[in-house]
């Protein structure tokens, strides 16, 4: 088991990558906290795994709050006695041009999708140290590797996830702290299904998405879970930095004709 012994605390984990990706660690000897703020979601995910013999345990959380966090990673730690896995998960979708966006709306999905991955690295970040090492991993999205028309909002905060990602890898090395990202293409998660039911047509919205990964469809949530298994694990102890990309060729350059 490639994560035997190991302990790890998922954010947004009650549902699509978060969701697989505990799934994943479990399968692979992990025990594994599943925080999310759909605190059932979380319990119902966690007493799945135990079902089939993993170890695991739902916790109720807001990213969006300093207080909820410190309580999660103090639960986590507690239920697992340790953590040495963080996977920063737990994001929103918004739809909007610096035209439309509105400013409250801005400030909410840069503070869930980017500064809620400050507000949990932070936190855990002195019992790491303490600890001699542990791994940060956050989801990005390629929609923080190029432009995309209509997300502004979103992909300003999926750039800085990238780099939040390099700057902890630098300053968590002398500590044994390990921090990387993965950057999703379109993928079959219920925040992907919200982005489309936004469109006018959703239907041909999915279709358009689709034809634009050079493999011809949309990635699977279990499929982003290898990629964090792989950062997880001891085969990756020597990356740190990285924003791998997980994407069906989407940001591979131009289709030919």
């Amino acid at each position: 088991m490639r994560l035997a012994g190991k302990r790890a605390l998922v954010t947004g984990g009650a549902s699509g990558i978060g969701a697989a990706t505990a799934e994943r660690f479990a399968a692979e000897g992990a025990a594994v906290a599943i925080a999310d703020l759909n605190g059932p979601g979380a319990d119902e995910q966690a007493a799945s795994i135990r079902a089939r013999g993993g170890t695991a345990v739902g916790i109720a959380a807001d990213v969006g709050d300093d207080a909820s966090v410190a309580t999660m990673i103090d639960r986590a730690w507690e239920a697992l006695d340790g953590v040495d896995i963080l996977v920063n998960n737990a994001a929103i979708p918004t739809i909007g041009t610096v035209e439309t966006l509105a400013g409250d709306q801005w400030d909410r999905v840069l503070d869930l999708d980017l500064s809620s991955i400050y507000r949990c690295s932070h936190a855990i970040w002195p019992r790491f140290v303490e600890a001699g090492g542990g791994t940060i991993l956050s989801t990005a999205s390629v929609a923080g590797i190029v432009g995309m028309a209509g997300q502004h909002g979103y992909s300003a905060a999926k750039a800085g996830v990238v780099i939040l990602t390099r700057c902890m890898a630098l300053d968590g090395a002398a500590h044994g702290i390990r921090a990387n990202c993965v950057c999703p293409g379109f993928v079959e998660t219920p925040m992907v299904l919200t982005y489309f039911e936004a469109q006018e047509d959703p239907e041909a919205s999915r279709t358009a998405v689709e034809a634009a990964h050079p493999l011809g469809r949309m990635g699977q949530p279990a499929e982003i879970a290898g990629a964090f298994l792989y950062l997880a694990s001891d085969e990756a102890r020597w990356v740190t930095g990285t924003a791998l990309v997980i994407d069906g060729g989407l940001t591979a350059g131009l289709p030919p004709g």
